[in-house]
């Protein structure tokens, strides 16, 4: 037995060593976190006990409890029935030994529940010395960041076949102990240097002792001052709540965060390998699936709700498959999104981007076919460029699109073109389909022409379970409500305004005119006397006042600069953001809109505002009038209140009384209630005859009919289309004007 063998026993030790050193130090580093967490989230459970009220216990029993003499003692919530105990509740008249086991029993049921389903919020604008300790703690994993990670799964795989062979090779270690070993204790150390050889040479050639050794070093760094833990927190909050789910085991309902499918396809999903070498950010257990489920599935849609981080699976999909040895990918998307699609793959992973946008695509895309890498183009670009063979495309994604619903639009054919010759297809929309199965349809015919012919109307007229069942092979979608424990609470609030003279009398005017679109913006048209105009300003001065950040909503650009001229003595204004801006433009205000300090204000038309931008930095949102469809202010809202977001959001809508707004709202509700009885469960929109939307066209002459009637203004000789065409009253009927 000579050197060679030794210096392999001596390598394997440590190499163990460093294995079991950032093992150790990773469990400190997690432990740390625990130990912060801790009275936080006792206090956050006992908040909940306190205000649950005693009357609950008849719920978990079924009704079998005389509580009256109870909350006449005093003790009107779980958590003093706790803090009461069996000595207190005996001495209560009439309440006996058998009642008090019931209840103490009910009580201790529910307060497991709430242990295990608190969320812990972290208020970024109240740091306390318990909360400012958590951060601390987080940000040590979060600046180690995911290599630290990769190096204690890999430690823990390595240890696992390192431990016994050293264990097996220990004689060879000395020359005294291989001469005193027997036979088999000499041959079985002999077949675990042999075993150890190739492991050792494999992690040198890997660099795995250095990815240990800087993998100490970033979780043996110790934290960063209190200030600039707090202030990478704000940048990074995503981040450290992932963590932070994951160490307290707070995940989300495990049904919910694999988006309710069938089992055979959920256990598919579940054995999908996720490589992870070429991605720098970690992901949350649901997005994990979503990205497993994209690969297991090959041509999918993904249609999480807005800010669930569709992006990142899609770029964890990438990185997999990059990993796999796979060059070309394209990102097909709008050109809003264009710039935040590049900055993401970048910052997120290791991969070449590559923009083909603009007057140079065509050179663009030819390098692109030449060096690879992942290219980021618009649907009116893509029909421009020849579609592929099979085979050389990795993955094609298609961000928002329910953009290529309609089948014969171009737009679509290019996409149904390439997502046919493409053997991989991601297919993401936080839109849910909300008009009819038919154009859910034809997006799933580009992606799994089987599946769209078995989908029909009564899949969805049958429930939300009949028709995942059916889409379940192609479609994955998630819900905040679901997944999102920490987000921060969502307040919506209608600031009902009472119409000035002015208001008023312009608003009369429109309807006269038959004017719908007028109607809606009538409370803006006279800013100086204008009700509406009045309490935004005072809105937006009191976040201002508070150091909050404001984005201003509306469907109008003539509204929005009249917002502007008004709010032009306050806080730094940014906009407006119209559909005329250019993509770069828009990502350019949303940036500076966000680094500007303290209070600060976006203007945004609401409808090009909802796709793609992340608003987070803002914490109240105003929408200045009612919208048609209820998934418009969702949206809009969605962009400030998603994942990411460290403050609660104050939605404030300003309708009118009276008039079109009130009309709206009360169709809105209506809606919003199918909506969230039907399409949120079943991933489509209302299928049910008397579910689905009326036009925008018609639903607009209605109105203007119904407030002429009204006000006494039927004279009118025509009523303007929602989209600007006007429509003209013929012996009663209405037509579209030539």
């Amino acid at each position: 037995m000579g050197r060679e063998e030794r210096d392999v026993v001596a390598r394997g030790a440590r190499l163990a060593e460093a294995a079991r050193n950032v093992a150790g130090d990773h469990g400190r580093a997690v432990e740390a976190v625990r130990a912060a967490l801790a009275p936080i989230h006792d206090a956050a459970v006992r908040r909940e006990l306190d205000a649950i009220p005693v009357a609950r216990l008849q719920d978990v029993t079924e009704g079998r409890l005389r509580l009256g003499g109870v909350e006449q003692s005093g003790l009107r919530t779980v958590g003093a029935v706790l803090d009461a105990g069996a000595y207190r509740l005996l001495q209560i008249p009439g309440v006996g030994r058998r009642t008090v086991d019931q209840m103490l029993a009910a009580a201790r049921r529910l307060s497991e529940a709430v242990h295990e389903t608190v969320a812990v919020h972290i208020d970024v604008d109240r740091p306390e010395p318990g909360t400012t300790a958590l951060v601390v703690a987080l940000q040590v994993l979060v600046e180690a960041g995911p290599e630290a990670r990769r190096a204690v799964d890999r430690a823990g795989a390595l240890s696992q076949r390192l431990e016994p062979l050293l264990a097996d090779a220990r004689p060879v270690a000395g020359r005294f102990r291989m001469l005193l070993a027997g036979p088999e204790r000499k041959a079985r150390a002999l077949s675990a240097v042999a075993e150890l050889r190739p492991l050792v040479d494999e992690a040198d050639r890997g660099r795995v002792p250095e990815l240990f050794a800087q993998a100490s070093v970033d979780l043996l760094r110790g934290p960063s001052s209190d200030l600039a833990a707090w202030s990478d927190f704000e940048l990074r909050s995503a981040e450290y709540y992932s963590l932070l789910a994951e160490i307290s085991g707070a995940a989300p309902d495990a049904a919910a965060a694999e988006g309710f499918l069938p089992d055979e396809i959920a256990e598919r999903v579940r054995a999908q390998r996720l490589h992870d070498a070429h991605r720098r950010v970690s992901l949350r257990g649901y997005q994990a699936f979503g990205a497993r489920f994209a690969l297991a599935q090959r041509k999918v849609i993904l249609g999480d709700e807005m800010g669930l981080g569709k992006t990142i699976q899609a770029i964890a999909v990438l990185a997999h498959l990059a990993a796999e040895g796979q060059s070309h990918f394209m990102v097909v998307c709008p050109a809003s999104v264009l710039v935040n699609w590049t900055r993401e793959i970048e910052a997120r992973s290791a991969l070449r981007t590559m923009l083909l946008h603009g007057p140079d695509r065509r050179d663009a895309f030819a390098d692109w076919k030449e060096r690879g890498g992942v290219g980021v183009t618009t649907f009116d670009a893509l029909r421009g460029f020849p579609a592929p063979d099979g085979g050389e495309i990795g993955l094609f994604v298609v961000d928002e699109a329910h953009a290529v619903k309609n089948p014969k639009a171009k737009r679509s054919q290019a996409v149904a073109r390439w997502a046919e010759r493409c053997e991989r297809a991601l297919f993401m929309t936080g839109t849910p389909m909300e008009n009819r199965v038919a154009e859910f349809r034809s997006l799933v015919g580009m992606l799994d022409r089987g599946v769209a012919e078995s989908l029909d109307d009564g899949d969805a007229l049958a429930g939300s379970v009949a028709f995942r069942r059916a889409v379940a092979p192609v479609y994955l979608r998630r819900n905040q409500q679901d997944v999102l424990t920490e987000l921060p609470s969502l307040q919506h609030t209608d600031e009902w305004e009472e119409l000035s003279a002015s208001d008023a009398e312009a608003y009369r005017d429109a309807v006269r005119a038959g004017n719908f679109m007028a109607m809606r913006r009538a409370a803006y048209l006279r800013p100086e006397r204008s009700a509406k105009l009045e309490r935004l300003r005072e809105i937006v001065e009191e976040a201002g006042e508070n150091g909050q950040k404001t984005v201003v909503f509306s469907n109008f650009k003539d509204v929005l600069r009249v917002v502007e001229e008004a709010l032009a003595d306050g806080a730094p204004v940014f906009g407006p953001l119209t559909g005329a801006v250019p993509a770069a433009r828009r990502q350019q205000l949303v940036d500076d809109f966000a680094a500007a300090p303290g209070a600060a204000v976006l203007l945004a038309q609401i409808q090009a505002a909802g796709v793609g931008l992340n608003m987070q930095a803002a914490s109240v949102v105003v929408i200045c009038e009612p919208q048609i469809k209820p998934t418009v202010e969702h949206q809009a809202v969605a962009r400030a209140h998603r994942m990411g977001q460290v403050r609660p959001v104050r939605v404030h809508r300003l309708p009118a009384t009276g008039g079109v707004d009130e009309r709206l709202v009360e169709m809105l509700a209506r809606k919003t209630r199918l909506f969230d009885a039907y399409a949120r469960r079943s991933e489509v929109a209302e299928a049910t005859p008397d579910a689905i939307d009326v036009s925008d066209t018609e639903l607009a002459r209605r109105i203007v009919e119904a407030e002429q009637v009204r006000l006494g203004t039927t004279d009118g000789a025509h009523v303007e289309r929602p989209d600007g065409d006007r429509l003209r009253r013929t012996d009663g009927s209405v037509t579209v004007k030539p």
